[in-house]
């Protein structure tokens, strides 16, 4: 099961999240050429494995897995799956 970043990250986009993915899935960080052109950031459902290391340093509350995202935020599952989807 991946976990997913809902919209609640737009206006935030704490990078905290990114600095602890053991697995770099979580982009664009603050160091990527697209930062500035995206209104949050995303986890890459190819490459998270569930540690929960992201959900627990969220401080917007934004990040859940899959299975428990609110049903107003379910878009953000697709929305996940696009931006890495070229």
């Amino acid at each position: 099961m991946t976990y997913v970043i809902t919209t609640l990250c737009i206006g935030s986009k704490d990078a905290s999240c990114v600095e602890v993915c053991p697995v770099d899935a979580i982009h664009p960080s603050p160091e990527d050429d697209v930062y500035d052109e995206v209104e949050q950031l995303f986890i890459d459902p190819k490459l998270c494995i569930d540690c929960d290391a992201c959900r627990t340093v969220c401080p917007m509350e934004a990040i859940y897995t899959k299975a428990t995202v609110p049903p107003e935020q379910v878009p953000s599952i697709q929305q996940n799956a696009a931006f890495y989807a070229g």
